[in-house]
């Protein structure tokens, strides 16, 4: 704790510093920016503008009001620290100076003696009025020096640390009090003051490492609550203790190394970190290595720089074919390291010797063996096998194959299976038995990057492949392939036009001859012959044909040998076509069109020849002798060698369809002619010369194709309509027999009636259907008494009144009767709905039979036999026995 003092004890004014030499003492470990003390500057006149200096501006600086800060970190020796502050007037540049004398604190023994203490005292400051010569408070606060507490003090409690004052407390009742973290704000109650004496206390012990400094204010106020005194700031730095051990930031560390290392390779780096001042002894630590696991080869492989943590190694020898993993306890210490005060804590750190390409692969076997099929690829023939003590699955093991010799031809390539790192010879270009039937391959093996210096390849990473080619049965093959054959066409069928072989490349199996056969012959022109492979057509070869593209024929044939499998093989007969003049040319359009008069009565027309040249154009067009007419009334010229002209001889040719004959000649060798009918169709025109009357002309002009057309619909439709009648006449004769078909004499209707009939008995044959259709039209309405009234009567109440129907025609069926009556009603748009009231029991008015009952047969019962019922079964036994048997 350095003493502080504040006190003015001289009333006069004189400019300058109050003493020569200032003493402070200040702790022994100084951060820079600290402040240390407060010079006390006086100054009489308050207008002056002082400017502070320092004679070591390095280590300590001055700030505008007098405060002394450290200018960087340091520790203070044993022997007082001593620099000069000097004061400078900026006006007239007079200057004082000051010796200030640096003490550090002793180390903390323990509380001292209650008795012993000396507390200090905290004046407020004085200030002069510009216009007074009287002393008084200055406005702007000193700053104390910082008063130094340590931390973890065991008390007792409340601890005096200084007191606070104003030298007119003697004519004033002062209260004084503090403010600010620690005293009245969060953490409260650390701090408190008397407030009658002004004696400053800390109530419990301080931890540095929660609040470093408390900045408080202190206030001095009279009775009333009024500021006598501008407040001051006191600071309280909380002095560091070794109350803490170094923490590393990882209780494992990791690092890697690779293998080979030399020494003061760099591995690693631990940290570590302590909770106390790291400015202080309490917080500075030093690192070292307690021990070292495996010790192989060395006991010593690694060391670590005592202050920056960095873990070098300083020995050779590491390999990780040997030792993979080193395990090292590190042990970190504060108070620099001293094994006495200083607390320690440990970690470990797992350093990994990474693998280097020290070790090249090498080939289990000198020699290896394989064989192969002829032709075939992509096939694995032999596995090479290699060992490397590197570590799996890394570049450093992973092996990579090539052949150095025997492969001239590039037909074998390496591949390597990723898995077991072994090496799988492919074929990649077929093999021919008959060529090549063994192959001695020289291989080496080598790792994706490349050995570490100093290593050379043994000759284990070279071997020696040997590789048997088997024969197999191959497919024959035409020579050559395709075979060209140039040909005249016209060639008759019969005729030998080529032959067409293949060859069997296995010489050395025992095989019969090949056997040949059609494949593909579009046109069916061609046929071989399956032992000599002589081809002969079967057809006349024309250039012309469909299947002939650029004057080429093409055809495919098979060759098949005997072997096991048996194989074949195709060859391709490509026919070269030669062309003859054995097409004559023809006109072409077929059909043309103009008018009648003179002018305007030119047509294009144009010769078309499938031959090529020379048995082509140029043609020549003339107009045949025969008909007269033909010349008479047309002319030709040609125009070029394909195209002529033809036009009319006369002025006028009546409009109408001509057929006009044309004789074409080519310039093949022998000429080839032919007479093509052209149509022309001559027709009125306008003046722009479109024809005016062509639907006039192609009416009448109609084709022999037409006409036959015409004729073949009417006879259809003719047809259909002799059908249709005769299914009208079928439908008459169905419905007229389904009449009864039975014997008059066996007709039982007067016996056996169905309950829904309303026909007449068997005496009733003349019955007049009309009563049932119009019963109205037969007897009118009569008007009778109130009261007297049948109850078959129609009723009295009006009805709805309908149109009358007209009366249907007498059909030859009751059935047909009542159906034609149904048809009638449903398309009736007059008759009464469905959901209408309708009288069901009124069968019109005044009917001619009356009633029911008085139906009666024209001839009596006894004048009817009826035995015969009994013969007709149990199901008319009831009528039997009402109506045979006698009198009963």
């Amino acid at each position: 704790q350095a003493p502080i003092k504040a006190t003015c004890e001289d009333m006069s004014c004189k400019t300058g510093f109050p003493e020569d030499v200032h003493s402070a003492v200040v702790s022994r470990s100084v951060h820079g920016g600290q402040p240390l003390l407060n010079v006390r500057f006086r100054s009489c006149d308050g207008n002056k503008k002082i400017h502070f200096g320092s004679s070591d501006p390095e280590d300590f600086r001055v700030g505008e009001d007098g405060v002394v800060y450290a200018g960087r970190s340091f520790q203070l020796s044993a022997e007082p620290t001593e620099f000069v502050v000097s004061a400078q007037d900026e006006d007239t540049q007079e200057e004082w100076q000051m010796r200030v004398k640096l003490t550090p604190e002793p180390a903390f023994t323990g509380p001292p003696a209650k008795d012993h203490k000396k507390i200090e005292d905290i004046v407020f400051p004085w200030r002069q009025y510009k216009h007074s010569s009287h002393l008084k408070r200055q406005k702007r606060d000193w700053v104390i020096p910082p008063i130094n507490l340590p931390e973890n003090s065991r008390g007792p409690f409340p601890q005096e640390l200084v007191r606070i004052r104003s030298d007119r407390d003697k004519s004033l009742s002062l209260r004084y009090s503090v403010t600010g973290p620690g005293a009245d704000q969060p953490p409260t109650g650390i701090f408190i003051i008397n407030p009658i004496s002004g004696q400053l206390s800390v109530t419990k012990p301080l931890d540095r490492e929660q609040i470093a400094s408390f900045h408080l204010r202190a206030h001095a106020v009279d009775v009333n609550g009024n500021q006598v005194e501008n407040p001051i700031d006191i600071v309280i730095n909380v002095i560091d203790m070794n109350d803490n051990r170094p923490e590393f930031l990882h209780q494992v560390w990791n690092g890697t190394v690779p293998e080979g290392s030399k020494p003061g390779t760099y591995v690693m780096t631990v940290t570590a970190i302590d909770a106390d001042d790291p400015n202080a002894l309490n917080g500075m630590l030093r690192y070292r290595i307690l021990s070292q696991a495996p010790s192989s080869p060395s006991p010593n492989m690694f060391t670590i720089n005592n202050e920056t943590g960095d873990i070098i190694t300083v020995a050779a020898g590491l390999d990780r074919e040997k030792v993979q993993q080193y395990t090292l306890i590190i042990q970190a210490t504060d108070m620099e390291g001293n094994p006495t005060y200083g607390l320690s804590n440990t970690a470990t750190a797992v350093i990994t010797v990474t693998d280097v390409n020290d070790n090249p692969p090498e080939f289990t076997a000198m020699t290896f063996y394989g064989e192969v099929p002829e032709n075939r690829v992509d096939v694995i023939v032999a596995n090479l096998t290699v060992t490397d003590k590197d570590q799996p699955h890394t570049p450093a093991w992973n092996a990579m194959y090539r052949i150095t010799g025997g492969d001239p031809t590039g037909r074998f390539t390496i591949l390597t299976d990723p898995n077991s790192n072994d090496g799988l010879i492919t074929v990649v270009k077929p093999i021919d038995f008959e060529t090549n039937r063994m192959f001695v391959l020289t291989v080496a093996a080598e790792n994706q990057v490349p050995l570490a210096k100093g290593i050379q390849h043994p000759p284990q990473s070279t071997a020696t492949v040997s590789i048997t080619v088997i024969d197999v049965n191959e497919s024959p093959y035409f020579v050559p392939n395709p075979k060209l054959v140039r040909q005249e066409e016209g060639l008759l069928a019969g005729s030998v036009l080529t032959t067409f072989t293949a060859q069997d490349p296995d010489r050395y199996m025992q095989q019969t001859s090949l056997r040949y056969s059609k494949l593909y012959d579009p046109a069916n022109w061609l046929k071989i012959d399956p032992v000599n492979g002589q081809i002969t057509t079967t057809a006349v070869l024309d250039r012309e044909s469909t299947y002939v593209q650029n004057n080429m024929y093409n055809a495919t044939f098979l060759a098949t040998d005997n072997g096991i499998p048996p194989m074949s093989g195709t060859g391709t007969l490509q026919i070269y076509l030669l062309d003859i003049n054995d097409n004559a040319p023809q006109v072409n359009p077929k059909e043309a069109t103009t008018c009648e008069t003179l002018q305007p009565n030119a047509i294009n027309i144009t010769a078309v020849d499938p031959d090529i040249d020379p048995n082509a154009g140029p043609f020549a067009f003339e107009l045949p002798d025969t008909p007269p007419s033909i010349k008479r009334n047309w002319t030709i010229v040609r125009i070029s060698g394909d195209h002529a002209q033809l036009s009319l001889r006369i002025r006028f040719l009546e409009a109408g369809i001509y057929d006009v004959p044309i004789v074409i000649t080519d310039s093949g060798n022998p000429h080839a002619s032919s007479t093509s009918v052209l149509k022309v169709k001559v027709c009125q025109c306008d003046i722009n010369g479109d024809c005016t009357d062509v639907d006039r002309i192609v009416g009448a002009g109609l084709g022999t194709g037409a006409i036959i057309a015409i004729l073949l619909c009417i006879i259809i439709l003719l047809i259909l309509v002799l059908m249709f009648v005769v299914w009208m006449k079928r439908r008459d004769k169905e419905r007229q027999a389904k009449q009864l078909l039975i014997d008059p004499e066996d007709d039982v209707r007067d016996n056996i009636l169905k309950y829904d009939e309303e026909g007449g008995g068997e005496e009733d044959q003349d019955y007049d259907l009309s009563q049932l259709q119009q019963p109205d039209t037969v007897e009118p309405d009569t008007i009778k008494p109130v009261g007297i009234r049948r109850l078959d009567e129609r009723p009295i109440h009006a009805e709805p009144q309908y149109p009358v129907r007209s009366a249907a025609p007498h059909p030859g069926d009751i059935g047909d009767f009542i159906n034609e009556g149904l048809k009638a009603a449903d398309n009736d748009p007059t008759a009464p709905p469905y959901d209408s009231l309708l009288v069901f029991d009124y069968e019109g008015s005044g009917s001619t039979a009356g009633s029911l009952s008085s139906l009666n047969s024209s001839s009596s019962g006894g004048e009817q036999d009826y035995d015969y019922l009994n013969d007709w079964g149990p199901r008319f036994k009831k009528l039997a026995d009402m109506y045979g048997g006698g009198d009963d």
